[in-house]
């Protein structure tokens, strides 16, 4: 029995053999059924760690598996290399972001080859690279042409420290995640895409992941955000604009005791301009700006408001109510106005 196990020694003989035989090729053409297994590509904003491992083991166990099985498998391997992450970590080492992403990609690749992972390196994919972002380029045109790409101001989560945009799920507690900074909201104009045009066709087609977990497949669920209801316009008493507001109950409009705006909804500095609430709607607003979306909608964060001092009509009953601002009304839902109808929530 071996007394020890010369790594460097027998895990390179057979790495060379692999790669001399072409082991992982996934074939263009060929009769047996195909398996594509991808795992996320890494960002190259330093060197693999524990975390990779995890991570791409597990998806070469299953490429492996496939293959024993008799199936026709594409493993391919890549570099999620044209993002901010790369380039605020080029900046934090003083070096050019081109230079610090290509050499760190370089290393990355020895650490993966190293430790013997079953990609097929002739299917690598670089996204900083002319050849792969010019399709990228291409599908965006395709989209913008057809009205599927659009500008437009909104409040997003802002890191100061690393100066980008971040997701809810990158606030952890207020912080950002990557440096620990206060995340706040900055209105911005950015580029959307329409998916709204394709809500029912991403929701029916969640039914074919099969084998998804239950929790994940809520999440795409509630990312898609789809809601059926109508839009009805508010007056507001003393001026001409009126609060069009987003509701799946109308039928209960005759209900309606007050009118919620989200605090970042652009009316409100509007309304308290110049009133005894302008002080304490401001406070409450700043107060919002560091508090993410997730927090303030979940059903464990107390409902918290503040009266505007305005007053809106009733369309239906002419009935006075009075506008208020609270946290979990937000401005990417709806309109981000709604109302507020106690006796039926």
């Amino acid at each position: 029995m071996m007394a020890f196990y010369d790594y460097l020694e027998i895990e390179k003989k057979w790495q060379n053999l692999w790669e001399s035989k072409n082991n992982f090729h996934g074939v263009d053409f060929s009769e047996k059924e195909k398996y594509y297994m991808l795992v996320m590509f890494p960002y190259p904003s330093g060197r693999l760690h524990m975390g990779h491992v995890r991570n791409y083991s597990i998806g070469d166990v299953i490429a492996r598996f496939k293959r024993m099985q008799g199936y026709n498998v594409l493993h391919p391997i890549g570099f999620d290399a044209f993002g901010l992450p790369a380039e605020n970590a080029a900046i934090k080492h003083g070096t050019p972001p081109k230079d610090w992403t290509i050499n760190n990609m370089e290393e990355m690749e020895k650490q993966l080859k190293s430790l013997g992972i079953s990609y097929d390196w002739e299917r690598e994919v670089k996204t900083c690279l002319p050849d792969y972002y010019k399709w990228t380029q291409w599908m965006f045109l395709q989209m913008y042409k057809n009205g599927l790409a659009y500008k437009k101001k909104s409040f997003v989560n802002w890191c100061p420290s690393c100066q980008t945009v971040l997701a809810n799920e990158q606030v952890v507690n207020g912080k950002c995640e990557r440096c620990g900074t206060d995340v706040g909201k900055k209105n911005l104009e950015q580029w959307y895409f329409k998916i709204t045009d394709y809500a029912d066709r991403l929701l029916k087609d969640i039914e074919k992941l099969k084998g998804w977990p239950d929790k994940v497949k809520t999440m795409q669920e509630n990312w898609i955000g789809k809601s059926e209801g109508a839009q009805i316009q508010f007056g507001i008493e003393g001026r001409e604009e009126r609060i069009t507001i987003f509701t799946t109950r109308p039928d209960t409009i005759f209900g309606v005791t007050y009118v919620v705006l989200a605090p970042e909804h652009p009316l409100v500095k509007e309304l308290v301009k110049g009133t005894e609430y302008e002080n304490s709607v401001n406070e409450f607003v700043q107060k919002m700006q560091f508090m993410n979306e997730i927090a303030r909608t979940s059903s464990e964060t107390e409902k918290e408001g503040v009266f505007t001092g305005a007053y809106a009509i009733n369309p239906l009953n002419n009935e006075r109510i009075p506008i208020w601002i609270a946290n979990y009304v937000l401005m990417d839902y709806g309109t981000g106005a709604v109302m507020a109808v106690p006796a039926h929530d």
